[in-house]
C-alpha cells in the first residue's frame, strides 16, 4: 500500500515528491533525475488539488491530519 499524498505539507521543499519513498531533497535515492521533484502545491499554490484531475478528494473540516500535518 501506498502513503497517502499530503495535501498541504508544512515544508515540501525538503523532499521529493516524485516517487512512494519521499526523500529528502540532498538524497535522492531513486535516480529520479538530477533534482528532485516539486509537490503540486509548490508550483499551483494551496488550492492545487482543486483543479484537474489528481483523484484526490477534498479534506473533509472533521479531519486535521487529511492535510499531512500532524494533528
Amino acid at each position: 500500500m501506498t502513503k497517502p499524498f499530503p495535501i498541504n505539507p508544512r515544508h515540501p521543499e525538503r523532499i521529493c515528491w516524485g516517487c512512494d519513498r519521499y526523500c529528502a531533497a540532498s538524497a535522492l535515492a531513486c535516480g529520479n533525475g538530477a533534482d528532485r521533484t516539486m509537490h503540486p502545491a509548490e508550483m499551483l499554490g494551496d488550492d492545487w488539488y482543486l483543479h484537474g484531475e489528481w483523484g484526490i478528494e477534498p479534506p473533509s473540516a472533521e479531519d486535521p491530519a487529511a492535510d499531512g500535518r500532524p494533528g
